[in-house]
């Protein structure tokens, strides 16, 4: 990595690291983007073990109708605030919170599908960082690397 960014957050210890978008992995977090119900920052992610794909998932809005989906995206309250990544999602209706995030939802998938997850390795696409609540629920989990594409930071930052 050329350059040095300075993450909203980051747990003593831990790292992001990064790989190319062709990469296996990445390329499946890419695809579950589709899935997301985020208008604004689709994110797609997959649970990664002794080379195999054993869970996937993607963020949620907490908003389910198209036409607030889309009044969202033009007014978000955080956004118009200037509320920085990560905090404040309470303030606004639209955001969803930490819950609805790529990494808990993903924490939360394998749990509930009593996958083993800790040496896993976690690949997502369509951010640059991860916020506490989510980097706990993986830490929790025992994940050992989060991988994030290549020039991360240039294409997810709003």
């Amino acid at each position: 990595m050329d350059q040095q960014i300075t993450y909203p957050y980051l747990p003593e210890g831990r790292e992001l690291l990064y790989v190319p978008v062709d990469n296996q992995f990445m390329a499946e977090a890419k695809r579950m983007q589709s899935n997301s119900t985020d208008a604004k920052n689709p994110i797609g992610i997959v649970l990664v073990k002794d080379g195999q794909i054993l869970a996937r998932a993607s963020n949620m809005s907490k908003l389910t109708d198209p036409k607030l989906i889309k009044l969202h995206s033009k007014y978000c309250v955080r956004r118009l605030l200037k509320i920085p990544s990560g905090h404040g999602y309470w303030m606004c209706p639209g955001c969803a919170t930490s819950k609805q995030h790529s990494e808990s939802r993903l924490m939360a998938e394998a749990k509930k599908n009593k996958i083993e997850t800790a040496g896993a390795d976690v690949y997502m696409y369509g951010h640059w960082w991860c916020c506490k609540p989510c980097w706990n629920s993986m830490i929790k989990a025992k994940i050992k690397n989060v991988y994030l594409v290549d020039k991360a930071w240039e294409l997810f930052k709003r």
